[in-house]
């Protein structure tokens, strides 16, 4: 989901926007079509997230350190991304956190959410993922509302986790720390995926585990440390999860089993939908992975392995496993329409093509509309208004966009001049310089002074999209593009 934005749009982003990505030239993607891992700033990722506005908040936990998750919108690149803030208390050394997400940052899997960023400036640590927008694994078998999960998808999201343990196993990231339903998200597509944030520790004292302790491996409880062991452990929490729907401590699970009372076990929804045979294999697969010693539980090959033959509807699409409804999907794809070059440049955040854009346009729309002059309220002479005026205009070529919107301001705040162009201008500048909300309003007013503006439906479209707003905004841009093709339209007859 989400805009992207092209390079050229990095060659003259605000300084307290940049990020090492930007300022490395690495702005692209590394050939998965997951952006390269970046160092944020702190400034990038408050705009991102509306100054860590609680209503951005998706998910948090912890007592004396919470960790929060923020849904945010980079700026940079117009992504939805998921930002995890930790507490102050949690990583007191600055550069075990950077190596620790750069390590972390250089897997890339269809099976995770991908780390794509980090920062870390003061005391502040915050990390930047892919978002997957359709909950947690936990809400989709706890909480549900329309239907529960059904057989195929709870296979399929074991065997997707499965998968994706054995691939950061495999490369050398063998530990995952405090896993449980909470971290298998559901990506745009209906896709499980498994959340890289617990693949760095919670800090540097080792802690892995804050869930109840009645979930945790055993050897964890003698020791305070996991082992690759201990993940497989946590695994069959998860596939406990699955058969029950509920989240029932392991050693009450296993006295079910051993007393053969797994109807007791299994799911009611799940009644009539599984067969004897399946259920009785994932029930081994359990009960093998909580074995309480570490060396006779299976290594992830073998889980696998055994997770593979029990899929069924493997050709299903995910989204259908999961009832992603129709409207959704049309809404998600919606930022594949097809635009003109004009209405590309507005719709991928393209910085440098909207600019030139507007610098094309001139004040052409300023002789066709109809708005306020009124330089007895200009706080000057008004003679002085046309020099303001030039260097306002000036600022805009050259990109000065902060000298723009003190000169522009006069003209508008003081009720001078209504100019649209001036709005829009001003707005793309407040847009540049992480002013979202304030670019959005001076679009929406050029758009009172001229409806049929296309310009200034495309301004609103990009901040909408960039405030995290994407059905409304490509709503907007929609719009814009019909404007637009009704103006050309009215000059080939001409």
């Amino acid at each position: 989901m989400g805009v992207r934005c092209s390079k050229l749009s990095a060659c003259w982003w605000p300084p307290h926007f940049k990020s090492a990505r930007l300022e490395n030239g690495a702005a692209g993607e590394d050939g998965s079509g997951v952006p390269v891992f970046a160092e944020y700033s702190l400034d990038e990722l408050r705009a991102a997230t509306d100054g860590f506005a609680p209503d951005r908040i998706v998910s948090e936990h912890g007592e004396k350190a919470p960790n929060v998750v923020y849904r945010g919108t980079l700026f940079s690149s117009g992504r939805t991304v998921a930002i995890k803030r930790f507490g102050r208390s949690a990583w007191p050394d600055s550069r075990q956190f950077v190596e620790e997400a750069r390590a972390v940052g250089l897997l890339r899997s269809g099976r995770l959410s991908n780390l794509i960023g980090c920062c870390c400036e003061g005391g502040e640590r915050l990390l930047v993922a892919e978002f997957m927008p359709h909950d947690t694994l936990a809400k989709h078998l706890f909480h549900w509302e329309a239907k529960p999960l059904n057989w195929a998808m709870r296979v399929r999201a074991a065997l997707y986790v499965a998968q994706a343990l054995e691939y950061c196993s495999n490369k050398g990231r063998a530990i995952y720390h405090d896993l449980h339903a909470y971290r298998v998200l559901f990506d745009v597509d209906g896709n499980p995926r498994l959340s890289c944030f617990g693949l760095m520790k919670n800090s540097r004292d080792g802690k892995s585990y804050s869930t109840n302790l009645a979930f945790t491996p055993p050897e964890y409880l003698k020791t305070g440390r996991v082992i690759p062991e201990s993940v497989v452990y946590s695994f069959g929490t998860i596939v406990l999860d699955l058969l029950s729907g509920k989240h029932i401590p392991p050693s009450h699970a296993l006295d079910l089993i051993k007393g053969r009372n797994v109807s007791v076990l299994m799911d009611s929804c799940l009644e009539g939908h599984v067969s004897s045979s399946d259920g009785t294999e994932m029930v081994r697969l359990a009960s093998k992975c909580l074995a309480y010693e570490a060396r006779d539980r299976p290594n992830l090959k073998a889980v696998v392995s055994a997770l593979v033959n029990l899929q069924k509807d493997a050709s299903a699409l995910s989204r259908t496993l999961l009832g992603i409804p129709q409207d959704t999907e049309k809404e998600e794809s919606s930022e594949q329409m097809s635009f003109s070059s004009t209405g590309r440049a507005y719709a991928t955040a393209n910085l440098e093509g909207v600019h030139d854009i507007l610098v094309n346009e001139g004040y052409e729309e300023d002789e066709i509309a109809t708005f306020k002059v009124s330089l007895s309220s200009w706080p000057g002479q008004p003679a002085e208004s046309i020099h303001v005026k030039k260097h306002g205009d000036d600022a805009f070529h050259s990109k000065d966009f902060m000298t723009l919107v003190e000169c522009y301001s006069r003209f508008i705040d003081t009720g001078a001049m209504e100019s649209p162009t001036m709005l829009v201008r001003r707005g793309f500048a407040n847009i540049v310089l992480g002013r979202t909300e304030e670019g959005l309003q001076d679009a929406r007013k050029a758009e009172g002074i001229s409806p049929e503006w296309p310009t200034a439906h495309y301004l609103q479209g990009m901040a909408l999209i960039c405030l995290g707003m994407e059905p409304e905004g490509h709503e907007k841009l929609e719009i814009a593009g019909a404007l637009e093709a009704r103006r050309k339209g009215r000059t080939r007859t001409v």
